[in-house]
């Protein structure tokens, strides 16, 4: 018996929080994992923190609640770390050039990198929301390699055909579409054709 799948596994993903601008959309998706019953485990840069100072008013200490697990930036020997502990996957958001650079070359020198090696490396699912602009060549080159390694590249770019009414509508959609890789639905999620309006002016009931 001890072999057989337990359907009432909860699921996991793993966010990593790295040191571009839009400290936010990492915030939104802890939130939006929380709403969906995923269980999060959390990994943080330094860089990151920076951010979170200059862009938002939360602490540290409160950006580490809205998770099921925090694992901290140097700890390569947490449970992230491993093939066999069995996640959805992993989204970086956002996702610098830098964090970037290292998960496009293998380069394993911290956790949040570390994580993202082993979901490409056991075919599961990696969605980067990369924050540069504009870009040069080695950003371009690093996103091709990531993209052959098997991971998503996920800009954050507004969907202006929703009407956004506020910078927090912008920063949700975003995260709704990016998790709703992973088969996450966010009932938040304006929808071209049933709760956005088409062309012709029509929307589904």
């Amino acid at each position: 018996m001890s072999g057989l799948i337990n359907p009432q596994k909860k699921q996991r993903l793993i966010v990593g929080i790295s040191g571009a601008s839009g400290f936010s959309y990492g915030v939104q998706a802890l939130r939006f994992l929380r709403q969906s019953g995923v269980e999060s485990h959390l990994v943080i840069s330094p860089a990151a923190h920076l951010n979170r100072e200059h862009e938002t008013r939360l602490s540290a200490e409160e950006v580490m609640a809205l998770a099921d697990v925090v694992h901290p930036i140097r700890a390569v020997g947490a449970a992230i770390s491993s093939g066999s502990f069995q996640t959805m996957g992993m989204l970086v958001a956002p996702c610098s050039m830098h964090s970037l650079a290292a998960i496009a070359n293998g380069v394993t020198d911290n956790l949040l990198s570390r994580a993202a090696d082993v979901v490409l490396k056991e075919r599961r699912r990696l969605v980067l929301m990369v924050r540069e602009t504009p870009l040069h060549a080695g950003h371009l080159r690093n996103m091709q390699l990531v993209t052959d390694c098997g991971a998503i590249v996920f800009p954050p770019v507004p969907a202006l055909y929703a009407r956004p009414q506020s910078v927090e509508e912008i920063i949700n959609h975003s995260v709704a579409r990016a998790l709703g890789l992973f088969g996450i639905d966010c009932a938040e999620l304006p929808r071209w054709g049933e709760t956005v309006s088409l062309l012709d002016g029509s929307v589904a009931s």
